[in-house]
């Protein structure tokens, strides 16, 4: 990881100095905000690779500060919160966050999702040729999806769930499965928010979210993409 930064963003002074400890072993070059204006400003100036972002910030929370930095910026996000309830972590989510760790953690979880989400925003495709079903195209080359010829603002995390299954269009994934192959490992209990990224990618490339036609519930068993790739 010697060669990317990370923004931790926490009111917890400790918590902040030992997360960036853990990271700096890895060789990572580490910044740090306290809430959430300053951590848009080291955004903004600094450009880091990775944010680790608590929920529960003074003033502007991690909530407010990932919807603005999801405007104009697709900067991995993961959030850290204490709040036990499944609801607050499919909100941030669904507003872009691409992984959660709840409180209490350990340090060495949070930078071995550090590195499994860098790990597959960075790596080298196979493919390169775009993937069009219809009217969406999923270009690898630009990260970049399109529906209709306009520009659908995905996080890494959709990205790579969208690849996933337009790439196999008709394969039916379990929940576990499409976590193993787009995170590269499996914690207890995390295959249940791939529901919201489902949720959020629908809403965004459907026409009617309710009825979908390309990302459709195999239910009892999980998602498949429906259509024909052309590529």
């Amino acid at each position: 990881m010697a060669q990317y930064s990370v923004l931790i963003v926490d009111d917890d002074v400790k918590l902040v100095k030992l997360l960036r400890t853990y990271f700096e072993k890895e060789g990572c070059m580490t910044y740090s905000a306290n809430d959430g204006l300053d951590a848009l400003q080291v955004v903004r100036e600094k450009k880091p690779d990775i944010m680790v972002l608590d929920l529960m910030l003074p003033g502007l929370d991690g909530l407010d500060v990932c919807r603005k930095i999801r405007k104009d910026n697709d900067i991995p996000i993961i959030m850290l919160t204490a709040r036990d309830e499944e609801s607050d972590r499919l909100i941030g989510l669904e507003i872009g966050a691409d992984d959660y760790v709840t409180k209490p953690f350990s340090p060495k979880e949070v930078v071995a999702r550090a590195k499994a989400i860098l790990r597959r925003a960075n790596k080298e495709m196979v493919r390169s040729e775009p993937i069009q079903v219809g009217t969406l195209i999923i270009d690898l080359e630009r990260h970049q999806v399109t529906n209709g010829g306009h520009i659908v603002d995905v996080t890494p995390t959709e990205f790579k769930i969208m690849e996933l299954l337009a790439a196999n269009t008709g394969k039916v994934y379990s929940r576990l499965q499409i976590v193993e192959q787009i995170q590269g490992y499996s914690f207890e209990g995390y295959e249940r928010t791939i529901d919201a990224h489902i949720k959020n990618l629908r809403r965004k490339i459907e026409t009617n979210p309710k009825e979908p036609q390309h990302i459709q519930t195999v239910y009892g068993i999980g998602y498949k993409f429906a259509g024909e790739a052309n590529e």
